[in-house]
């Protein structure tokens, strides 16, 4: 089969030919009909070979969906040809957290060696996919899996970032949006979907924040020195009651610093590298509260699907082949994607289902 791999550090990925993997005992093998290209996979890129913390050569992909192709012995929970998402923050499957669907917070992967798709384990970016455990598996029932691959983090993430501030976003509140790419979009329409706050989004690119405003933003400004003062002016002074970084660069972390109100929330997401003072004197307004959140649950990823079921979120997505994908994963990094790009593997043009 074909399948994107990074080879070798600081070299572009390539597209390879390597054998179909046959699913051992509790493990399903998927058919990929999408997976979804993350900045994400760009600071993996990134990182130089003393800090590279995977075995090479890795097929890229840690958003995928796709049709159960084959089952390993014991498996009984899904079946030949129907339709899933992959739940891709893998644990223990034992302790607390991946008890409540929280594999997102097991604290035991890491030692004992068990990582994600994409990120450490074979992902997506292939024609087929192997899954370690019928319990990663959402299904999609009936939803375009076009529109689904990127929900698996893309989605994921923003929704699991926002719960845990729906209680502050009351009718007169604010939440700002920092960054209206792949996550930011779908944040921006989770924002409107579950609350009742009014959505400021901001970014460097007008395309972008034309899209932020189609997908409901109330407000869109230019994300640069003078967006925390605008914030401030909108919000009469006060700030916002919720602010989440898709960027996390210094810069965007400034302005989140700023623009936050007194007992709000600072929600950091994107890998820009930068850092947020948290403490007295720190420059953050008091009782604040900063997070970084990992991913998302099991049921949270459930719920996103249902969302867009019901036609509360979709995905703004630009479709490539297997072949393109290392073109596709250029132009993400030069910013040339608005919203995802997702690869159809088992595609010959870009739009062909």
């Amino acid at each position: 089969m074909k399948a994107l791999q990074y080879r070798r550090v600081g070299h572009a990925p390539e597209v390879v030919e390597v054998p179909v993997p046959a699913p051992g005992p509790g493990q399903v093998l998927l058919k990929v009909t999408a997976a979804g290209l993350c900045h994400s996979d760009l600071a993996v890129m990134g990182w130089p070979e003393e800090q590279f913390p995977y075995a090479l050569p890795m097929t890229l992909g840690h958003e995928g969906v796709g049709t159960v192709a084959a089952l390993g012995a014991g498996v009984t929970a899904v079946t030949e040809g129907e339709a899933v998402a992959v739940y891709g923050p893998w644990g223990c499957g034992r302790c607390h957290p991946c008890a409540e669907g929280k594999e997102n917070c097991c604290p035991h992967a890491a030692g004992l060696g068990i990582l994600p798709p994409g990120l450490g384990s074979p992902g997506a970016l292939a024609e087929y996919v192997l899954v370690d455990s019928p319990r990663h598996l959402v299904p999609l029932n009936g939803l375009d899996p076009v529109q689904a691959a990127p929900l698996t983090d893309a989605g994921l993430t923003p929704y699991h970032a926002l719960r845990g501030s729906l209680p502050k976003l009351l009718p007169g509140s604010t939440a700002v949006v920092i960054g209206v790419g792949g996550l930011g979009h779908l944040a921006v329409q989770l924002l409107r979907a579950l609350t009742p706050a009014r959505v400021v989004a901001l970014d460097v690119s007008k395309e972008k924040l034309e899209l932020a405003g189609e997908v409901g933003a109330h407000e869109t400004l230019l994300s640069d020195s003078e967006a925390a003062a605008r914030i401030r002016a909108l919000t009469g002074g006060t700030g916002a009651e919720v602010v989440l970084d898709f960027v996390g660069a210094e810069a965007t972390l400034a302005v989140a610093a700023a623009s936050v109100a007194v007992a709000g929330d600072v929600t950091v997401v994107g890998l820009g590298g930068g850092t947020l003072a948290v403490g007295f004197g720190g420059g953050l307004p008091f009782e604040v509260s900063a997070s970084f959140p990992y991913w998302g649950s099991r049921t949270e990823l459930m719920e996103v699907l249902e969302l867009a079921r019901q036609g509360l979120v979709s995905s703004h997505v630009e479709t490539f082949t297997l072949e393109q994908a290392p073109e596709a994963y250029e132009r993400l990094h030069a910013g040339e994607i608005d919203g995802r790009a997702v690869v159809l593997p088992h595609a010959s043009s870009p739009h062909a289902p």
